[in-house]
């Protein structure tokens, strides 16, 4: 029998996120339009169709465009009533969700979530990356993940200067100050020597709590760097492009309320933990394993519903090149040690066999 990762959610736990999700993202395009005279319209990137508010600002005439959501019909529907005020009371709704068994983060760490989400760093192209962004997989997918899901830190993701995302990436916000003012203060941490530059952040009040901004790395530079639009810091981190290339929503919610955030698609976020699990593997095998045990509870979840597009994204993975395919094997090799019976994996282990004899992976 394979390891079982997670447990089912409620179908009633399963609608109240559902349902949740739909009234967040109803009230985070009604206060990002509110008053604003603009249109509706739809992009595709990368095959892929998003929808967009633009709007031309009352100072210096430029016009600004706000993401609305990847295009469905439900997005549609969004569209649609765009200016009707939801009377529900999302504060009352994620306690609720909570308590049928959703899972939900700190007030702490949800503060710094939502004043991320106020200051427009979503907006502005950024992400909610790391184990967050597992604990609302979680929900999403209908599952629960257990001790898999609990962390200190608090990571977020832009793609940087160098690489495209879905999203407009051109408002200008003052991501430090935000941080730095919350109410339980937060400091940057200091470098290895006097004068380095930082991408991090510890609480003044529990030294445990982190907040990290990351990119992905260009051209091998792993110096941290300013990004002036987004008025913070960023650590370059290898093979993160991979799960900035499609992006998702999702509620992360708590006892304090609910807050949309965009997350990287969930089977990029696995397979990517994999190669994260072979980089930090011998510098720091206990955070290795986590990303291994995370990348497995996902392969696990999705191996029933979307198995045909890991699988694609896995051969696209593969054929990166031979950096890319070296963790990739090891990162196949642990999972296999902890998740043998996955249909998914031996899946995987196929299309690496099959690269490995022809060069080719499809």
């Amino acid at each position: 029998m394979p390891t079982v990762f997670s447990t089912p959610l409620s179908t009633a736990a399963q609608a109240a996120y559902a349902e949740l999700l739909e009234v967040t993202r109803h009230q985070e395009l009604s206060r990002s339009v509110e008053n604003l005279s603009g249109s509706f319209n739809r992009k595709i990137v990368k095959g892929a169709t998003y929808w967009y508010y633009q709007f031309t600002e009352s100072a210096g005439g430029g016009t600004r465009q706000i993401f609305v959501g990847p295009d469905s019909d439900k997005t549609r529907a969004l569209v649609e009533r765009a200016r009707t005020k939801s009377a529900a009371r999302l504060d009352a709704m994620a306690k609720a969700a909570a308590t049928l068994g959703c899972a939900s983060t700190t007030p702490a760490h949800f503060r710094i979530v939502r004043r991320l989400n106020e200051i427009g760093f979503f907006r502005a192209g950024g992400l909610l990356v790391g184990t967050h962004a597992f604990l609302a997989y979680g929900n999403a997918l209908g599952v629960a993940w257990g001790d898999l899901a609990r962390t200190h830190d608090i990571d977020f993701a832009h793609a940087g200067n160098s690489i495209a995302l879905a999203l407009p990436a051109t408002l200008a916000i003052e991501t430090r100050s935000a941080i730095e003012s919350l109410e339980s203060g937060f400091l940057p941490v200091p470098g290895f020597n006097p004068g380095d530059e930082t991408a991090s952040f510890v609480s003044k009040v529990d030294k445990h709590l982190r907040v990290d901004f990351l990119a992905p790395m260009v051209g091998g530079k792993s110096d941290v760097f300013r990004h002036e639009s987004l008025g913070v810091n960023l650590q370059p981190l290898r093979f993160l492009e991979f799960v900035l290339e499609d992006i998702d929503q999702a509620a992360v919610l708590s006892a304090v309320g609910a807050v949309m955030v965009n997350v990287p698609d969930p089977a990029r976020y696995a397979l990517h933990k994999m190669l994260v699990y072979a980089e930090r593997r011998n510098r720091n095998p206990q955070k290795a394993m986590k990303d291994l045990r995370q990348a497995a509870a996902l392969v696990e979840a999705l191996g029933t519903i979307r198995a045909d597009a890991v699988e694609e994204l896995w051969c696209d993975l593969l054929e990166r090149g031979a950096g890319w395919r070296d963790r990739a094997r090891k990162g196949l090799v642990a999972l296999e040690e902890i998740a043998p019976g996955l249909g998914l994996v031996k899946a995987m282990r196929v299309r690496l066999a099959a690269f490995t004899a022809t060069g080719k992976a499809r």
